[in-house]
């Protein structure tokens, strides 16, 4: 009897936003289809990664060079994969920056979208014929695909809605990303031994083709926007330099603590992932039953982000801003790294990792992404992109290497630090929410000057 009504109640919201909204439905189809795409791929990253058989993973020349120098590549290849990945996105930011710098919205947005659809092709190939070194390729690609996929449509996002619609309207495209989540491993799960991993590489990028379709769509909408409230185009190069993104960074109070922010919370998460990393590789050394293992985490993470996104998301956002939305999280966090420093039991390490990326997508991205709707198209593009891409890479870099030093003294140790990364992290969200309380409620301060 109870249930039905509270149901109904938030179905109803659901129909009320779309009607208030139209934008919601486009942007809704959008997020769906970019993590059902990715999510179909993150286990076959998750199972390279954690992989034993180091030929699958590394180019016979990469193993020969570490072989002659007496290094055992199997030992550090998780190291090796998240250092390799930072210095891409170094590399990869001073192009993004030129792309966003020199071409307007119509040409980039599809451009990010189109390559990382032709990449997929040739990962079809790679992946059918058994090519050497496929597995690092992939596991490389996929980390940027993701930040950089992801970053371009929250950027985006921020272009359409204004903070008062984001604040009602984040939550349901989150929870549409969630049920892309929960469908893409799902749909692995199904796939993958019968059609084999090569396979589901096509199926990934007809998702992104469907979201280019979306993408073009809510362009429109945009441009109306925009011209409605006199803010800057999206509709011509926004122009600055290919590094703004990182001065911008470097010298804007809230883009800093968002920086600390974004690394801290990284690192949380990336000392429980290495953590898991151990035990697949000593209980799943096939990289089919490894695919399958981490769809099902995949799986309980996301049902739990779903749950949250429909029934919390939306009320805390709208009743009470970003601060109980980035301080919760932060705090359970901090409460959950306390009790596994205290007793690091298998299952309470699981337990505190789908907590910690539930939280993280349910409550802290969605936060985080509203304030973006209050600042200039530079800040959302570029320095938002910055702080997504390299600031969130070299987190991942820190943290890998910290918990291989960290793990020479067992499992305790390793928690007793997370404990202090956890409290930075907990003061990083609490400095946000005081920058963030600083700028202008609506939409015109900071854009009428960009």
């Amino acid at each position: 009897m109870s249930t039905r009504p509270a149901a109904s109640g938030s179905f109803g919201r659901f129909n009320a936003a779309l009607r208030e909204s139209p934008p919601l439905l486009w942007s809704f189809l959008y997020f769906f289809c970019l993590l059902t795409g990715y999510y179909v791929l993150r286990p076959v990253r998750e199972a390279m990664g954690a992989s034993s058989d180091v030929t699958a993973l590394f180019p016979p020349s990469m193993i020969a060079f570490f072989a002659e120098r007496g290094i055992a590549l199997k030992e550090l290849q998780l190291q090796v994969l998240f250092t390799c990945t930072f210095l891409i996105m170094l590399a990869l930011q001073p192009a993004y920056g030129w792309l966003v710098s020199r071409w307007p919205r119509r040409v980039f947005l599809p451009a990010v979208y189109g390559f990382f659809i032709g990449t997929l092709l040739l990962f079809y190939v790679a992946f059918d014929s058994g090519m050497p070194g496929r597995g690092m390729a992939f596991f490389l690609w996929i980390t940027v695909f993701n930040l950089f996929a992801v970053a371009v449509f929250w950027s985006f996002m921020a272009d359409v809605f204004s903070d008062a619609e984001a604040r009602r309207c984040y939550g349901y495209i989150g929870a549409a990303g969630t049920v892309g989540a929960i469908l893409g491993p799902t749909l692995t799960r199904m796939l993958v031994e019968r059609i084999g991993i090569a396979n589901l590489m096509l199926v990934s990028a007809g998702f992104l083709v469907l979201c280019v379709v979306c993408l073009l769509r809510l362009r429109q909408h945009a441009v109306r926007r925009e011209a409605q409230r006199q803010l800057a185009s999206g509709e011509v190069p926004m122009g600055g330099t290919v590094l703004a993104g990182l001065r911008l960074v470097a010298k804007e109070p809230l883009l800093r603590w968002m920086a600390v922010l974004c690394v801290f919370g990284v690192g949380v998460g990336t000392l429980l992932y290495n953590e898991q990393a151990a035990i697949v590789r000593q209980f799943y050394p096939d990289p089919q039953a490894a695919t399958a293992y981490y769809a099902g985490i995949d799986l309980a993470v996301n049902g739990l982000t779903l749950v949250v996104q429909l029934f919390v998301t939306r009320a805390l956002l709208s009743r009470f801003g970003i601060a109980p939305a980035l301080l919760v999280p932060a705090f359970a966090i901090l409460l959950g790294y306390a009790a596994l420093a205290a007793s690091p039991l298998p299952l309470l390490v699981a337990t505190v990792q789908v907590l910690t990326r539930a939280s993280e997508f349910s409550l802290s991205k969605p936060a985080r992404e509203t304030i973006y709707t209050r600042v200039a198209r530079e800040w959302r593009y570029k320095a938002g992109a910055a702080i997504d891409t390299v600031v969130y890479r070299g987190g991942d870099l820190t943290f890998v290497w910290v918990h291989k030093l960290l793990s020479a003294f067992g499992s305790q140790a390793v928690f007793g630090v997370g404990v202090l990364v956890a409290g930075c992290f907990a003061f990083g969200a609490w400095r946000v929410v005081g920058e963030a309380r600083a700028l202008p409620e609506g939409r015109g301060g900071r854009e009428e000057v960009a």
